[in-house]
């Protein structure tokens, strides 16, 4: 009984470590790996964009870039040695947080999802297309086989016209009647 337990122990690393690489190997896991390198490349490109371009234009309506916004809630709102004196709140930051995520999303969604989203329409469309023709094909095939078994049972004649009550179950190529168990 030992050999049996340690046999399963054994069994279930292996089954373990068997199930860790499947999933690494899968083919989501590598798609979601480039993802997310290439989305932290575009995250890139996008902050440039907002700090480069889009604060400063937003900034030019005003006196200073747009990160550079804040408010005092409490006065004064001075660096004395060091130290913020007052509560500032920096809602240029959250603004131009606001403006890379819908740039961001902007992206994503026109240039990805969906673009994605028409492709794969078209591939319902194309594959519910062909499932149509697999019917119709199944369905012509049955008509064939219908009109062969019709035919036959013609060349037969009228006088085995009698044991064909249940249509084509009785066996093929010799005919009915020649089984005595159906």
């Amino acid at each position: 009984m030992t050999r049996t337990k340690g046999t399963s122990v054994t069994e279930k690393k292996e089954s373990l470590l068997g199930g860790f690489k499947a999933f690494l190997m899968r083919g989501n896991v590598i798609d979601l790996a480039v993802a997310v390198v290439i989305g932290a490349a575009f995250t890139n490109i996008v902050n440039s964009v907002v700090k480069g371009i889009i604060n400063p234009v937003v900034g030019a309506f005003g006196t200073k870039d747009l990160e550079s916004y804040a408010s005092c809630i409490k006065d004064p709102c001075k660096v004395v040695n060091g130290e913020m004196q007052g509560i500032q709140i920096q809602w240029g930051l959250v603004l131009s947080a606001v403006l890379s995520f819908i740039i961001t999303a902007g992206v994503v969604y026109f240039l990805m999802v969906l673009p994605m989203a028409k492709i794969l329409a078209k591939r319902a469309a194309h594959d519910k297309a062909k499932e149509g023709v697999a019917e119709t094909m199944e369905i012509s095939e049955l008509e064939v086989l219908k009109e062969i078994r019709d035919h036959l049972v013609s060349q037969r004649g009228p006088s085995t016209g009698t044991g064909t009550g249940s249509g084509s179950a009785s066996g093929s190529g010799g005919g009915a009647g020649t089984h005595p168990t159906s």
